[in-house]
């Protein structure tokens, strides 16, 4: 099962692990070879939201958790998978090991 934006959310909003979420956008905007500037204007967001949602943990509480699922589906409708431990991706692709 494949982790739908919503569930990332809901994800950051128990957790409060907004670094996760944080790395994981970056690194999916990475994968697409797309800019800051594309991504802002898929997901509507301004550039400096995207800054501070990939920048510093002390600016997790600048960024509403909607905005961050607007960009979690900006990246979704260009292919990205967003998964969690243990799942498995849909086509190809690139995850990282558990420790």
């Amino acid at each position: 099962m494949v982790i739908t934006s919503a569930s990332v959310i809901k994800s950051y909003q128990k957790s409060l692990r907004m670094e996760k979420i944080k790395s994981r956008i970056k690194a999916a905007r990475d994968l697409l070879g797309i800019t800051q500037a594309e991504l802002c204007e898929a997901a509507g967001v301004p550039l400096i939201t995207l800054r501070r949602i990939e920048g510093k943990p002390d600016h997790a509480g600048l960024v509403s958790p909607e905005t961050v699922e607007r960009v979690c589906k900006a990246l979704e409708s260009r292919g990205i998978q967003f998964l969690d431990s243990g799942q498995v991706s849909a086509g190809p692709g690139v995850a990282l090991k558990g420790k």
